[in-house]
């Protein structure tokens, strides 16, 4: 295993995801945690002070663009809308705790990806850092043809550069999160 992939990897180890009655107890456990007005529910704020100072995963904790999309992914996933007992999707909630673990180690994964494109460290990818990359893109099986095309489809703000939240978009829709690094 590579650095890069073995880093992933202990990252994700620490987030309870499996459905197994062992890692929902230790979700159980950890929700507590983050709760700390025992509310029953998790504002953006108690997440990532959450992931400091429970979780005690630092290299989590510095990617604010990982945990905001992973805390937007998550939150109103059990919308039960006009439904009693609903916070709406503002917080996310006990029984959407093992998605925002889910959507932890996802988005953690892709930044790890959007990082290797990003050549020159700047947290956007411009055309020329997408072109060179693109042999690497396709390793984790993307199938670009058509580079300006496929930059322009991701840039979907049109903004001529791709910023970590329409990569990962992209590479969600095409599957990457599944194909690397555990190919």
């Amino acid at each position: 295993m590579t650095g890069k992939k073995l880093h992933i990897a202990s990252v994700k180890a620490k987030l309870p995801v499996d459905l197994t009655l062992e890692s929902k107890h230790k979700r159980m456990e950890l929700f507590k945690q983050f709760d700390p007005n025992s509310n029953g529910y998790l504002s953006l704020a108690e997440v990532d002070k959450g992931i400091r100072d429970v979780l005690n995963i630092q290299e989590l904790f510095d990617l604010k663009p990982v945990i905001m999309r992973a805390f937007q992914a998550a939150k109103g996933a059990n919308d039960k809308k006009n439904k009693a007992g609903s916070l709406g999707p503002d917080y996310v909630e006990k029984c959407e705790f093992r998605l925002l673990m889910v959507y932890l180690g996802k988005y953690f994964e892709l930044y790890e990806l959007f990082s290797e494109v990003d050549a020159d460290d700047d947290h956007r990818i411009d055309i020329g850092e997408f072109r060179k990359a693109v042999p690497v893109i396709n390793s984790w099986g993307a199938h670009i043809t058509d580079v300006d095309a496929t930059f322009e489809q991701i840039d979907r703000n049109g903004g001529g550069i791709i910023l970590f939240d329409e990569f990962a978009h992209w590479a969600l829709s095409k599957h990457l999160d599944e194909l690397h690094p555990d190919e």
